[in-house]
This record gives C-alpha cells, structure tokens and sequence, in this order.
C-alpha cells in the first residue's frame, strides 16, 4: 500500500495459508473456464477437453483428471511465487477501497459480464479476462452441453472462453507503470490475469484477495443492483436460496426473507405434481382413442 500512497499495514503474506485458500475455492469451477495449461498462448477451453475425451486420451497418455489437476498446481505454484516474492502485493477489500478513494488508484474489474453487470465498483474499468461464449454453433455447443450437465444448471456458471483481447485492450487503457488493482469475484482469475500482465512488463500490479465476494458493502463504493457477494450466484441453487450468501443473508434479514424463497420451493413442487399429473392424464386420452 505505500506504493499507492497509502500508509497501511497488511497482514504478512503466508504461502502456505495463500496455498489453502486458492485450493479451497471451488477451484472445480474455475477450471471449467480456466485454460488448462494456463499459459495463454493458446487457450483450451476445458470443456472442449471433456469432449475430445470421449474419443481420445490425452497425447502424452496420461488421464485427463490427473493432467488438469498437474496444471492447475502447477499454476497455483506460479500465482503463489507471484505473490511471496512481491510482484504481485495482496490488498484485503477494505484495503483497496481506500487506495481507490484516497489515491484515486485504478481497479481493474476482470469478471465476466454476467458477474460485472450485477455489480461493480464504481468508477472501476472492466476488461474480462474470461467472458460468456456468446456464439452457438456446432464447434460452442458441446462446451454449452458440458458446462450444463457439470452444475452449470445448478450453479448458474456460464460457458466461458479466454478474451484473446484482454492483454491488447489493457494495453490500449493502461501505460506499464502505471498502478493497476486487479478483482474478481472469488480472487483466482484476478490471480491468473495478474499473470498475463506481469509477463507483460506491468510492475505495478496490486490483487484483491479473495475477490469481491470477500468485500463487505462498506469496504468499495458499489453500483448495481445487488450486493458484491450476490454478483457470483445463479441458477437453481439462488433461485431457491441454497447458496451460502443467501443463507448469510437470511440469518441477518430474518424469516420474511426466507419466506421468499420457501413460497418458490412450493411453486416448483406443485408445479411439477402439475405436470406428472397432466402427463399421466395425456397418456390415458392417448390409450382410450387407440383403444377405440
């Protein structure tokens, strides 16, 4: 923080704490949109993986699983060197908030749009450095199909692919000396974008750990409709409530905010006794006019 100006005193960094956070962080889930040999020269998709698996191994013979998991330590290793050898300096939320307001530092907003657009640190620039797949073709509809079956239906995660733009529009925005704060929503992809700047020729590079959904609504000035830490949930899971935010948030707010969500858990069961029944009536209108 004193290079942003700011007289703070962080906490030391600890590897082996750093290590036990970044593994315990549904590293599942960031794997399915994370490059699996996160070098970024040519981005994979890790969906596209799961597809090419059905017909053949990897080339070098090793399983999939035991690949991807070599790859994302491998990858934990680099991010963790980043920071311990301070390339990379780590600032809590409230920590950033003030470098944001006091020195008027740059926060580098890299989630993808379904995240960003339901909240964001004011005055922050965005530059995904993973975003949606918005093309539906026959090469994009097996990631879609994938990512669906793995929990996408229940975790409301998107397909999405690596922004082969991010390092050029960062450039275009950014001068290489420039102090940059980079933030995601659970701190992994900041981690992974601090990477690509790094080997860049950027030196002034600053990470939000453990992302925005870490932050409490006073720490950073938010636009959006809803809080920071609601901006990573979707799916079934926060339409019924089932999240650990959500959870957080009906012990503070109370039963009428349980309610909400215990009126739509009755909604999908009668709706789908509904259904069972209107199949079943539609099977026996079917047998009577064969049988006639």
């Amino acid at each position: 923080m004193d290079a942003l100006g700011i007289v703070l005193s962080p906490p030391p960094f600890s590897s082996s704490r750093y290590s036990q956070e970044i593994s315990s962080r549904h590293c599942c889930s960031f794997t399915s949109s994370l490059s699996c040999s996160l070098k970024f020269a040519a981005p994979i998709h890790v969906s596209d993986l799961f597809s090419l698996r059905a017909v053949r191994m990897q080339g070098d013979g090793e399983d999939f699983e035991l690949k991807q998991a070599k790859d994302m330590a491998a990858a934990r290793k680099r991010w963790e060197a980043l920071v311990r050898e301070g390339k990379v300096k780590p600032l809590t939320p409230k920590e950033a908030g003030y470098a944001v307001q006091l020195s008027n530092t740059t926060l580098l907003d890299v989630r993808p749009a379904t995240e960003h657009q339901k909240a964001w640190v004011k005055g922050s620039t965005w530059i995904p450095v993973f975003d949606v797949e918005s093309t539906f073709n026959a090469g994009t509809l097996p990631k879609k199909v994938t990512n669906f079956m793995m929990g996408g239906w229940w975790s409301g995660v998107p397909t999405l692919s690596y922004n082969t733009q991010f390092l050029s529009e960062a450039e275009s925005k950014f001068s290489k000396d420039k102090d940059l704060i980079l933030a995601c929503q659970k701190g992994l992809r900041s981690l992974a974008a601090c990477e690509i700047l790094y080997n860049a020729g950027y030196r002034n590079l600053f990470w939000v750990q453990g992302g925005l959904e870490a932050a409490e609504e006073e720490d950073l000035e938010r636009e959006g409709p809803q809080p920071f830490k609601f901006a990573g949930i979707g799916g079934l899971s926060e339409f019924l409530g089932w999240t650990d935010q959500q959870r957080a948030a009906a012990a503070k707010e109370g039963w009428a905010y349980r309610l909400v969500f215990s009126v739509r858990l009755v909604a999908i069961f009668i709706a789908a006794d509904a259904l069972f029944i209107g199949a079943q009536q539609a099977a026996r209108y079917l047998q009577d006019i064969r049988s006639q």
